[in-house]
């Protein structure tokens, strides 16, 4: 069983969602990938308004519609526009068939304003996927670090968090959300390179990393070599490539009747 947990319309031939969403379900085919969570529409912007936010989240349910046995979407908040992404939230997951929530880089994630969003989160079971990345170029003005969801995680313990990319510059990424239970750790956008697999396993345990290929931006092949080519037992491959994904999205989707 492989649950991709990082997806994107963009950068995907097509020119609607059902489109983009086909073509993903056709590449994830060829690698045996059954399932794709899905987030933020076929343009992006860092600091979207609440119109374009919902833009973007009415492309992924229109992706959702077309394939609803294949893919979960996450909706795509902005902790600057608070009372509006609370709005999208109970719009796309309370009310809609989403099943998580992603934030990018509007706003650091150890500020204030995202705390209503998690706690909202937390009530609706739904995880929250939070990208975190570490620059040699310096980040975004946003862009969080993995220090920063450690703050956020040590504020919401009941919150259920994933580090997207682990933070990029991954032995430090790992390092920074080490001691903090309610975060786990996904592999994508990053080349593949030997040794981040096994450092996140020994570091976290397999129980806390959580494939995902950052499509379109990256590819599959590559993404599951990080995994399939990793120093470890094949146990811990399995729960890397789907167990561990399915395990945190099981109570939501239980409770929608989608489990």
């Amino acid at each position: 069983m492989i649950w991709d947990a990082h997806c994107h319309l963009s950068g995907v031939p097509g020119r609607s969602p059902e489109e983009r969403m086909r073509q993903l379900i056709e590449f994830a085919d060829r690698f045996g990938i059954e399932r794709l969570c899905v987030f933020m529409g076929m343009t992006w912007s860092n600091d979207p308004s609440p119109e374009d936010m919902r833009r973007q989240n009415d492309e992924v349910l229109a992706a959702l519609k077309a394939f609803p046995d294949r893919a979960f979407g996450f909706v795509y908040l902005n902790p600057n526009h608070l009372d509006a992404s609370l709005g999208e939230l109970d719009r796309c997951v309370r009310d809609g068939p989403m099943v998580g929530v992603k934030l990018w880089v509007a706003r650091h994630c150890n500020a204030p304003e995202l705390d209503p969003i998690v706690r909202r989160a937390v009530e609706l079971k739904a995880p929250v996927l939070q990208h975190i990345y570490l620059k040699a170029t310096g980040n975004l003005p946003g862009e969080s670090t993995p220090a920063e969801l450690a703050e956020l995680a040590l504020r919401h313990p009941a919150a259920v968090l994933i580090g997207a990319h682990t933070g990029s510059d991954w032995e430090i990424g790992i390092r920074a959300v080490r001691n903090c239970p309610n975060v786990s750790v996904d592999l994508c956008g990053f080349d593949p390179t030997a040794g981040v697999t096994e450092m996140a396993v020994r570091e976290l345990g397999a129980e806390r990393v959580i494939f995902g290929s950052d499509a379109g931006g990256r590819s599959f092949a590559s993404q599951l070599g990080k995994v399939l080519g990793a120093d470890i037992p094949d146990s811990a491959k399995k729960l890397i490539l789907g167990e561990n994904l399915k395990r945190l999205l099981m109570p939501i989707l239980r409770q929608k009747g989608m489990g």
